[in-house]
């Protein structure tokens, strides 16, 4: 039997902050603000007394959350069976608010496989996994606590000291939250609605969340004859899991505040099945290798979510909560649901080598969906690849420059049927209560109501491949793959928008067509001197998608991305752009006076902007119809990268040994939208401070204002989008291998201590947090955050 054991353990930390006003700073600006909109009694007649003030970053970071984890392997066997066990602990505290961001995980699984005789054998895995977690939202509309940490005003104290406060009215007549001393929170005089003291927050946020997961799977395989075999296979995906929130009795300001207990609690189930059953068949002649297989496969999802809420219970914190409380049912609600979808499949293959120098493997499919109707239930998907190595042919000459080299090319069509289930059917739902009765003695009633519109023409969305390329290896150390690929998505899944007076979602249709292509190429060098072996490789993605149809009559989609004031569309899905491009109006700089505001007229000699004052941003009047409206906006740039790119280095001596990665992205926009800026006390980055005041200060920064009658922060414009390019050095891990004649000597088969780090450097001229903030985002930041900045110490020992 083998034992292994690996184990690293670390601390994180932010791997940036913002640069953000501090206390003097901000009330110098709001005042500027004030005087700018023709106030005279400022708010802050002595900016220096505030000093530095709240740094709130510092109050929601951890530069030092811990992380470790714990493998624990176990195998071993004979020449009939076989067996590995694996234990596997990993426990992450979260680098913002980590009291309240916690993340463990416990998973164990064990495999066995064993011959019955020399034509039968069998076998099975079993794992179970158990999370438990506290999470705090990201990147939402400016409900995170990082988000409230960037716009909160810096004067307003974590807690509040000053006992002459305290019988301020807001302190006074309100349950505020207050630390584990007795003393309150701070609350702000300027922030508002959800800017607020973030840690105060966070004091009232309880909650958690659990899964437990049970998967296992069996296989038995005969040969009946040489190379004929039956296999099935049958799995099992068993899940439980839920959460639960307590909402106690609080004020954080006047539109953020509780006057009743509230606990909500669900709890869900889910059982996934499969069964799959093939048939093969190898057979070798001479040169030729021949493997055939067919199959069905049949998978069924099932599983039903509970959950209730009750307001007004007995309890102050979340281990004393529960549903049990009687109270009035007004204040309850109870809600559940099922789902259920199916998938059966029948399939073939053929797979046909010639002396490893011709290949071709052939693929047809046909999957049956639940989620589709009985008209287009059934989706045929065939895909096809070849490759010739032609290093191999009799007539290669033997050389030093270009030993080896295959060209391949495939394509195939594979379906996608990620829809809601029973999309294709008018569904109703419960708890849809409706007053009836006259007027005198009315009643709720509890009813149902349609959820969508139906759409029995449903069927499967498609997605056509085409690869052509080849690999090569050079000089006997230098390999590179090259690759063209090209596909199309034909009946894009997605759900219609119906007129609101409809009174239900819009069903779904197959309604989008997207092109994607593009070039990959991977290269790399590998080399021994003396003692000394390493290797380089680096590979690039470039690649361009564009939207082809939407429809009949339909031009663009609605936004996938809003942000406040007035949920404003930043990002648009439409016809010969890129998937989610950024969408609002272009910008050509600032009017630096009143001279040039003047001089921007339309052709009846009247102001194109005649809000704007010397500072503020000049909007391109791209219609030519001398106003800046909704019509003027226009397409600034892809949120998705074009080019993408890797480089990794590696290197062995003796027993050292080292590795570095790095990864980037260039030809994609930001969105930065971290700053609140339909409320105007919010803080800014240190970044206001190059701001326009006075003519030639600035073209890029507007001048400071609180009134902005020139709408400078409540259009989307290009003036908020910045470069996603970015490079990043991942990881860097450094290890060093005893001998093993030492290690030998005390019953270890191997020993190895290394060091870690990730996230070590980042370059970009992205001014937000982080530029990696993946594509859930759409590209739009509002404090989305930062990748941490780890370090780890580990060992690996085997016995």
């Amino acid at each position: 039997m083998r034992v292994e054991y690996n184990n690293y353990i670390g601390t994180q930390a932010p791997s940036t902050r913002l640069n953000l006003l501090n206390a003097t700073q901000y009330a110098t600006i709001y005042n500027e603000s004030q005087l700018a909109d023709g106030v005279t009694a400022v708010r802050f007649p002595n900016p220096a007394q505030y000093g530095v003030g709240t740094d709130w970053q510092d109050a929601v970071f951890n530069n030092k959350a811990m992380i470790q984890n714990h493998d624990l392997n176990m195998s071993g066997g004979n020449d009939k069976s076989i067996y590995y066990g694996s234990f596997s602990y990993f426990d992450q505290d979260g680098i913002v608010a980590t009291s309240n961001s916690k993340f463990k995980r416990f998973t164990a699984r064990f495999n066995f496989e064993h011959k019955i005789t020399k034509n039968i054998k069998f076998g099975n895995s079993i794992g179970y996994t158990r999370i438990n977690s506290i999470g705090v939202s990201t990147n939402t509309e400016y409900g995170s606590p990082l988000s409230r940490a960037i716009n909160m005003d810096p004067i307003t104290p974590v807690v509040e000291m000053d006992p002459a406060k305290y019988g301020l009215p807001k302190y006074l007549n309100n349950p505020v939250v207050r630390n584990d001393a007795g003393f309150p929170y701070g609350i702000s005089d300027y922030a508002q609605s959800e800017v607020l003291n973030p840690v105060a927050a966070l004091q009232v946020a309880q909650g958690n969340s659990w899964s437990d997961k049970v998967v296992g799977n069996a296989f038995v395989e005969v040969e009946f004859l040489k190379g004929l075999k039956l296999r099935s296979t049958g799995g099992v995906d068993l899940a439980f899991w839920g959460g639960q929130s307590f909402r106690p009795i609080y004020y954080l300001n006047s539109i953020n505040q509780s006057t009743l207990t509230a606990f909500t609690r669900d709890s869900n189930r889910g059982l996934f099945w499969s069964l799959e059953n093939t048939l093969s068949y190898d057979k070798t002649i001479g040169k030729h290798v021949i493997t055939a297989l067919v199959g069905y496969s049949a998978q069924k999802n099932k599983g039903e979510t509970n959950g209730g809420i009750k307001e007004g219970i007995p309890v102050d914190n979340i281990r004393d909560a529960s549903l049990q409380f009687p109270v009035a049912r007004t204040n309850s609600d109870f809600y559940g649901g099922e789902y259920q979808n199916t998938l059966n499949s029948i399939f073939g293959r053929i797979i046909y080598n010639y002396d490893e120098k011709y290949l071709f493997t052939g693929i047809i499919r046909r999957d049956g969906s639940s989620r589709f109707g009985p008209n287009n239930k059934y989706g045929y998907f065939p895909s096809g690849s070849a490759g010739w190595v032609a290093s191999r042919e009799d007539f290669w000459p033997k050389n030093n420059i270009v030993t080896f080299l295959k060209f391949r090319g495939s394509y195939g069509i594979n379906g996608n049927d990620a829809i809601p289930d029973f999309s294709y059917l008018a569904t109703v739902s419960g708890g849809r209560n409706y007053s009836l009765g006259t007027a005198s003695g009315q009643a709720l009633t509890n009813g149902v109501s349609p959820n969508a519109l139906s759409n029995p023409d449903l069927k499967w969305e498609e997605t056509s491949s085409f690869d052509l390329g080849f690999d090569a290896t050079l000089f006997q150390g230098i390999t590179l793959s090259t690759s063209y690929f090209n596909k199309k998505t034909y009946g894009m899944l997605l759900q219609q928008v119906v007129p609101s007076y409809v009174g239900n979602s819009g069903p779904y249709a197959n309604t989008a067509d997207l092109y994607n292509r593009g070039f990959e190429i991977e290269l790399g060098w590998n080399k021994t001197v003396g003692e000394v072996s390493f290797r380089v490789a680096g590979n690039a993605s470039f690649i361009k998608n564009e939207v082809t149809l939407l429809g009949a009559d339909k031009d663009y989609l609605p936004s996938r991305q809003t942000i406040t004031p007035q949920s404003l569309e930043v990002t648009r899905v439409a016809v010969g752009q890129s998937v989610d491009s950024f969408f609002g109006y272009q910008t050509a700089g600032l009017f630096q006076n009143q001279a040039e505001i003047n001089n921007y007229k339309n052709g009846a000699g009247a102001l194109i902007q005649p809000n704007a004052k010397p500072g503020d941003i000049k909007f391109l009047d791209l219609n030519g119809d001398g106003l800046i409206s909704d019509a003027d906006r226009t397409f600034l740039g892809r949120s998705n990268p074009n080019f993408t790119y890797g480089l990794t280095f590696s290197a062995k001596y003796k027993g050292f040994d080292v590795s570095i990665f790095g990864q980037g992205v260039s030809g994609n926009m930001i969105f930065n939208g971290l700053r609140r800026f339909d409320l105007s006390p919010s803080n800014y980055t240190t970044n206001i401070l190059n701001r326009w005041t006075g003519e030639g200060t600035s073209n890029t920064v507007p001048r400071a204002t609180l009134a902005d009658d020139n709408k400078n922060y409540s259009r989307v414009s290009s003036l908020f989008l910045e470069s996603g390019a970015y490079f990043r050095l991942k990881n860097v891990q450094l290890g060093y291998t005893l001998p093993k004649t030492l290690v030998n000597k005390v019953g270890i088969d191997n020993l190895k201590f290394y060091v870690m780090a990730n996230n070590l450097f980042t370059l970009t001229k992205y001014n937000g947090y982080d530029p990696e903030i993946g594509g859930g985002s759409l590209g739009v930041d509002r404090g989305f955050y930062p990748q941490a900045r780890s370090f780890f110490v580990g060992v690996n020992v085997g016995f």
